[in-house]
């Protein structure tokens, strides 16, 4: 079971010191996948770098610019193209005049690929102007930030580690509150599970997930993250073998406690399950794996 931790205090708007050189500034916008909002991280004093902007709305500008009033902002940095990350970094770049640092999105879906709607959006503009695909370091005065390739939720996904504090800003790769939603064809299921054996073998010390609050016992927490994963693959093999062959039918079974508002989110993840498995051989599709195919076990 994954030990999910999910009481944090706070107040919208308001700019709390987090850690020796975090700041957190949390955006109004909760909802089913954003938990109580965007958490907006400024790292540093003086000349500070400022992670996940959010969505674009005007009073949580305001309260970035407010929270780094007298300081000059040097990066903005974005873990991914989703809306409820990346869209304020263009007016804050413009307020600020200080670069925008990510990974662009290789390949931006199609209409048919993305009429389930399962996350707050796609920010289907997002271009850094300075890429980060490769991995980065980027450094201001007292701070260095390696930036991390952690494809899986997204293509573009990057973490952020802040080596004075061996912290991780996670993003949506790894979050306190909940599981990572992996909606394909841009989210890869065995994307995922490579970039978290790849942070789990960082050994860092606190994860900054973009939502909830930080996860304190990181070890344990991916091990159950993963662990979780590995059920739900292993339900979803049974529920092949059992005769249950199309998505539709098999999410009100695995997912009869999650709240309905998510299944079509779930139903993607089952589908990333369904792809990562048909490559690795272990279920068969009648044509290439999609939401609507027929799925059985090989052999």
């Amino acid at each position: 079971m994954i030990p999910y931790v999910r009481e944090m205090q706070f107040e919208y708007g308001r700019c709390d010191q987090v850690s020796p050189l975090i700041r957190r500034v949390i955006c109004n916008n909760p909802g089913p996948f954003t938990f109580l909002g965007t958490a907006t991280f400024i790292v540093g004093r003086g000349e500070v770098a400022v992670i996940d902007p959010g969505p674009d709305q005007p009073e949580h500008l305001e309260a970035i610019l407010a929270a780094v009033e007298g300081e000059r902002v040097s990066h903005i940095l974005v873990t991914h193209h989703h809306s409820d990350h990346s869209p304020l970094a263009g007016p804050l770049k413009e307020r600020t005049g200080a670069p925008i640092y990510g990974c662009a999105v290789a390949k931006v879906e199609t209409a048919a690929e993305s009429t389930v709607r399962t996350e707050a959006g796609h920010d289907l503009g997002f271009r850094p102007d300075i890429s980060v695909c490769e991995g980065a370091r980027i450094e201001g005065p007292g701070w260095t930030i390696e930036a991390i390739p952690t494809p899986g939720h997204t293509s573009n996904h990057i973490c952020y580690a802040l080596e004075e504090e061996n912290a991780l800003f996670s993003g949506d790769h790894i979050m306190g509150w909940s599981t990572t939603v992996i909606t394909p064809p841009d989210g890869d299921m065995a994307a995922y599970f490579a970039s978290l054996e790849r942070i789990r073998a960082r050994g860092f010390g606190t994860l900054w997930p973009t939502h909830g609050p930080p996860v304190r016992e990181v070890a344990p927490f991916i091990d159950a993250y993963v662990a979780h994963r590995r059920q739900r693959e292993a339900q979803v093999v049974k529920a092949v073998g059992e005769g249950l062959a199309r998505i539709r039918d098999m999410v009100p079974v695995l997912y009869a406690e999650v709240d309905p508002r998510l299944h079509p989110a779930a139903a993607r993840s089952v589908l990333a399950h369904l792809i990562d498995l048909t490559q690795r051989g272990v279920v068969t599709a009648d044509g290439p794996p999609g939401p609507d195919s027929a799925y059985r076990l090989a052999g």
